[in-house]
């Protein structure tokens, strides 16, 4: 198949390298704004350099992945739709909820896939114990634990225009407890400081963040997470259940140091950036993206998943300025 990339900066350039060793990919049609970047991508993989979106619809694409600036996210993906392109999308699939409730609404109807970059359903830890939740090997769950921590803050432009840690980065996690315990969250309470890099108090931001979601069927589920770990990217789940307990994440690149005596592990070079963390994850991801291009399979993460995610990191957000618990009904109807 041929597939059309728009975006090639850090993670767009990523994607292009997967997607062109994968069987299915028989040539790739890039775009960027940045002439140097398509030029340079066309060159290292061989694609068709595209001088605008536009023009990626018309060079006979079978699939477009979207790897561009955020504010371009709905009108691209609602191009893609238009024109009958499965369009791959890295979250967000906008800015706010109610661009991203427009693009729901605008694509609604339509026979063509949309799915949005969760790669975390497709890391092998992840889905090895969503297999083990929906098999009921841990019996009825009552708590859930998922971690993210950042070796370093991104730069302070970044951080400004993230929306903030709970949209930017907890977002993961929040999508993960839901896909991982089929569940749906109904309340949450968040709690936030600043002992860090003072650009992000600066943009109203924490840098370090605790939030407890209820889930529909009385499980809680803390999400901790920090622009701020010195020993490594550290991705970690752990799901207990009244019959057992299983963990994501502990192996031998975990960031973590034990001090127990005579303990060696983690053993191993710790994990220092997430695309070292979930490379793997990643090429499953767009793999996954060719078969719902080729119509094998449904998306298996649409807009209204991404969305769900977004209307918890919405009233996390609301939680830890307004210091009180949010239920998700609230944020929706605001």
């Amino acid at each position: 198949m041929r597939i059309g990339i728009l975006g090639l900066g850090r993670i767009g350039a990523f994607h292009a390298e997967t997607l062109s060793g994968l069987d299915a990919v028989e040539s790739l049609v890039v775009s960027d704004p940045f002439a140097d970047a398509a030029k340079a991508a066309a060159e290292r993989f061989g694609a068709q350099v595209a001088d605008s979106p536009e023009a990626v619809l018309a060079a006979g694409v079978d699939g477009v992945v979207v790897a561009a600036a955020t504010d371009a996210h709905p009108h691209l993906i609602t191009a893609c739709v238009e024109a009958g392109v499965p369009v791959f999308c890295e979250k967000p699939v906008a800015r706010t909820m109610t661009e991203g409730a427009e693009v729901l609404k605008a694509v609604a109807g339509r026979d063509v896939p949309v799915q949005i970059g969760y790669n975390r359903r497709f890391d092998t830890g992840f889905t090895a114990a969503r297999a083990a939740v929906l098999a009921g090997e841990l019996g009825t769950l009552h708590t859930v634990r998922s971690t993210t921590l950042d070796p370093a803050p991104p730069p302070a432009a970044y951080i400004a225009a993230s929306g903030g840690i709970f949209r930017d980065c907890s977002v993961h996690d929040f999508d993960i407890i839901r896909w991982v315990t089929g569940r749906e969250v109904t309340e949450v309470y968040a709690a936030g400081g600043n002992r860090g890099a003072g650009f992000i108090k600066e943009a109203g931001d924490a840098d370090t963040t605790g939030a407890i979601l209820t889930l529909d069927d009385g499980t809680l589920a803390v999400v901790s997470n920090s622009r701020h770990n010195a020993r490594g990217y550290d991705v970690r789940m752990e799901i207990h259940g009244f019959a057992d307990s299983i963990a994501v994440g502990l192996e031998d690149k975990l960031p973590l140091r034990s001090v127990e005596p005579g303990v060696t592990f983690p053993a191993g070079v710790p994990h220092d950036f997430f695309m070292d963390r979930f490379a793997d994850a990643y090429r499953a991801e767009l793999l996954a993206f060719t078969e719902v291009v080729a119509g094998a399979r449904p998306s298996p993460c649409t807009i209204e998943d991404a969305l769900e995610a977004g209307w918890i990191a919405e009233a996390c957000t609301l939680s830890l300025h307004e210091h009180r618990p949010v239920t998700l009904e609230e944020v929706r109807q605001a």
